[in-house]
């Protein structure tokens, strides 16, 4: 079986629209969303983080402020950033190393810029497809992407390319499809025997894996690089990259990050620590319960336009923009399925104070409205699984009213300022599916 995305433009795995073509429609967007969110807060109106993702800033207790210094908390707090960040990748104190980038695209992003041969092969293998993250990294490393699915896929492309460097694999994908144990450690087999190198996207398979699927640690795969966000499932954050891997690779890739200035400031490793002294599998299975009882009702609500995953449930942008045409009488502008979703989760932001995941990207992974790793906590703080489908529901129709009428939709997204901002330069496609 292999892949290529139907309708993707440049680097994404969906096609842009008129209004949203691209990553600066993308900036402006979230820019209008925090000016509705300033608003609000202004009027005491209700706020909810409903992303499933933690990104804020947990700082011990007892720290003095004194600590709050690149150099005092480098020197103070390197070390146990590095013990715990082996323990939480599974890594071995004499053959592993820990850095921490800005952000996990950052680490994506210094573990290719060191592994990826230019001119070279890179084998994207995921239960769908890649991150868009991973595919800019192999671009900007001087690599050809081809994407793949599946152990025959995987096989039929080193066959077919003699000089793969890295495989840039993924355990859980954009999708919430996971990879079996098994079928990871065959590509590790198969790429090894290759002299090809693994690079792991391991961004919520870190903690997904390991507390729901019994897999095994990230390290403890045998890839040679590793990567994951402190933002996603189960940690709480902050939002940072922890990437770990063999030592000679790790060093490589960190001193790479220190030359593009997007090594994780150490002011930021007390939190750091705080967030992976907490860490439990048992709240990843807890997110995933509340998850599913509030996808459940939400589905029970909506009907089949909700999809589920054995993780998370979501309403994909084509779901949501059929529904919009059908709530407004088949009226509906044209609209890419971005677009469309891009439009309800605004108006949940706007009317009723719903951050979704869907502001978390610039431009978001994927099209759908995911609905993923809330707390039980967070859905009581939003008044039970029911007033969250009545939320969902009401701003269906009125995103659906909003619709008809794509300058009203350009103003709700964008902003009137932003209206005739200049059309973003396309980005050149570098992967290509097998047998092209």
């Amino acid at each position: 079986m292999t892949t290529a995305v139907q309708g993707k433009t440049g680097d994404m795995p969906y096609a842009a629209g008129s209004i949203l073509r691209g990553t600066a429609d993308h900036v402006a967007k979230l820019s209008e969303a925090w000016r509705v969110i300033r608003e609000r807060h202004a009027r005491g109106l209700p706020l909810h983080n409903v992303s499933g993702l933690e990104r804020g800033l947990h700082l011990p207790d007892d720290l003095s402020p004194w600590v709050l210094d690149d150099e005092w908390a480098g020197a103070l707090y390197g070390e146990p950033v590095r013990a715990l960040g082996l323990e939480h990748l599974g890594g071995e104190d004499a053959v592993h190393d820990i850095a921490v980038t800005n952000r996990l695209t950052a680490a994506i992003y210094a573990a290719m810029q060191v592994t990826v041969r230019p001119g070279s092969s890179v084998i994207g293998m995921s239960p769908s497809y890649s991150h868009p993250c991973v595919r800019r990294a192999v671009r900007d490393a001087g690599g050809r992407l081809v994407e793949v699915v599946g152990l025959a896929a995987f096989r039929a492309a080193l066959d077919r390319k003699p000089d793969v460097s890295v495989v840039a694999l993924t355990r859980l994908a954009v999708t919430y499809e996971a990879m079996a144990e098994a079928d990871i450690r065959e590509v590790v087999r198969l790429a090894h025997g290759r002299g090809a190198l693994v690079v792991l996207d391991d961004a919520g398979g870190a903690r997904v894996g390991p507390a729901l699927l019994g897999q095994s640690r990230c390290l403890q795969l045998g890839v040679d690089l590793g990567a994951t966000g402190l933002d996603k499932y189960g940690v709480l954050g902050p939002r940072v990259g922890l990437l770990g891997g063999r030592a000679d690779l790790l060093a490589a890739a960190r001193a790479r990050s220190f030359e593009l200035g997007s090594e994780c400031r150490p002011v930021l490793y007390p939190a750091i620590v705080e967030t992976l002294r907490g860490y439990s599998d048992q709240r990843v299975r807890d997110l995933v319960a509340s998850t599913k009882k509030t996808g459940e009702v939400l589905r029970a609500r909506l009907g089949d336009i909700v999809e589920n995953t054995p993780f998370i449930f979501k309403l994909t942008g084509e779901a949501i923009g059929a529904e919009l045409n059908r709530r407004s009488g088949g009226a509906s502008a044209s609209l890419a399925p971005i677009e469309a979703t891009a439009t309800l989760a605004t108006v949940l932001l706007r009317d009723h104070g719903l951050l979704t995941v869907h502001f978390a990207g610039l431009p978001p992974g994927t099209s759908a409205l995911l609905i993923k790793f809330i707390s039980a906590r967070t859905m009581e703080s939003v008044g039970g699984a029911e007033h969250f489908a009545d939320m969902v529901d009401e701003a269906l129709t009125r995103a659906a009213a909003i619709s008809t009428d794509l300058s009203a939709v350009r103003a709700l997204l964008l902003g009137e300022a932003t209206r005739d901002a200049p059309v973003e330069a396309p980005t050149a496609r570098t992967a290509e599916p097998i047998g092209s």
